[in-house]
């Protein structure tokens, strides 16, 4: 056994990457399975991590060679800010390219259709609110756990952070409520959005032509010469811009150090100023917002600011699985951490997923309703809204 330690000895760094592309692996095996044509996908991933953050918290592990290097104590250890990190470096990639891609159309579509997706998301918000409010009255549970549990079942990074950071002492029991309903927030709308198609015997073929049909504002002639217009208006304006690389790395690259810059920008909230409640759009709306506004212009002065599409579609799964890898492990630690240190053990775990279900699922149903029956949304319009 002493050999083997011996033999195989990898650093701190090397130990946390052997472990996040190891969860990778299994996580697109397990996301493969397919049931009925329904199957986890990506978020296979999260679930990998998840159970893997509980694995690496087992005391027994630290008698095993070479595996003793993945032990995590608890929350404080140096690997669990790697993992963050992981996570932090996935989500900045993700949502730069999901800007990116949207861009060039993203502001001609929201003065379109601004009128039905807005309220939306004012919908699905305001009533997961709603019942995480009702949860925090039930006595024992306190707002704490519930802003935490209203984060995980809506997966929003960005509230997870306020909620923290507003809590004080008792971000612990914010920290635990998100571990405990963040993995149904994830898998259950992933489900959902599978299995809707299903239940209603929906012909996609006919569900992705009303798409295409739907986004054409003009006659399909009309269309197309303007489509054509812009293309060589596009050409002749790339004619006059220069790019750093082939791949549009360096405006990729550009786009994340505004986007940071602008996420992190704070506006106070309070007369406390600064040192009170402050306002920023963070990692996740910083980089999103600034990705938006370069994709939609396509360049700065002479710099051409457009990135390979294939690029964009790679850093997106790449980031996004990048992200759920941190926070699986982390929520993993987390949620073993917390249940130890409180009160109220498995009962509040108990409380906290029920509790994440239901703020999972009111606001997708509702909104799905709010939809197709008033909006009159095509269905994978209607599935993309709630995602």
């Amino acid at each position: 056994m002493e050999f083997i330690s011996k033999l195989i000895n990898p650093g701190s760094a090397a130990v946390v990457l052997l472990g996040a592309f190891f969860i990778t692996f299994l996580g697109y095996c397990l996301g493969r399975i397919s049931i009925k044509g329904v199957s986890l996908g990506t978020a296979g991933v999260f679930l990998t991590a998840l159970l893997f953050g509980y694995l690496f918290t087992l005391p027994g592990l630290q008698e095993i060679p070479v595996l003793s290097k993945f032990f995590i104590a608890d929350a404080s250890a140096s690997a669990m800010d790697s993992y963050g990190f992981i996570g932090d470096i996935g989500l900045v990639l993700f949502v730069t390219a999901v800007g990116s891609i949207a861009g060039p159309n993203f502001f001609r579509d929201l003065k379109k259709n601004a009128k039905t997706y807005l309220p939306m998301g004012a919908i699905i918000i305001v009533i997961g609110a709603g019942v995480a409010t009702a949860f925090a009255l039930i006595p024992g549970i306190g707002s704490a756990f519930a802003s935490g549990v209203l984060s995980g079942a809506l997966t929003s990074t960005p509230a997870f952070s306020a909620a923290k950071e507003i809590a004080g002492d008792e971000a612990a029991m914010v920290s635990l409520g998100q571990a405990i309903s963040y993995p149904f927030g994830v898998v259950g709308v992933v489900l959902f959005v599978q299995i809707m198609p299903k239940i209603l015997k929906a012909d996609m073929a006919k569900e992705r032509a009303l798409i295409a049909v739907s986004s054409k504002p003009k006659t399909e002639k009309a269309a197309d010469a303007e489509s054509a217009a812009d293309a060589v208006s596009e050409v002749k304006e790339e004619k006059k811009r220069f790019d750093i690389d082939g791949f549009g790395l360096a405006a990729f690259g550009l786009a994340i150090v505004f986007g940071i810059l602008l996420g992190s920008i704070k506006i106070p909230l309070t007369s406390a100023g600064y040192d009170g409640s402050c306002f920023s759009l963070g990692m996740t709306g910083g980089p999103l917002i600034m990705a938006l506004i370069l994709a939609h212009f396509g360049h700065i002065g002479p710099l051409n600011m457009r990135v390979n599409t294939q690029v964009l579609k790679i850093f997106r799964e790449f980031g996004l699985v990048l992200f759920l890898l941190g926070a699986g492990v982390e929520g993993g630690v987390q949620l073993v951490q917390q249940i130890q240190n409180s009160e109220y053990g498995l009962m509040i775990v108990l409380y906290g997923f029920l509790a994440g279900v239901v703020i999972t699922l009111i606001p997708m149903v509702v909104g799905y309703i709010f939809a197709r029956k008033i909006c009159k949304l095509p269905l994978l319009n209607t599935l993309g809204s709630i995602t």
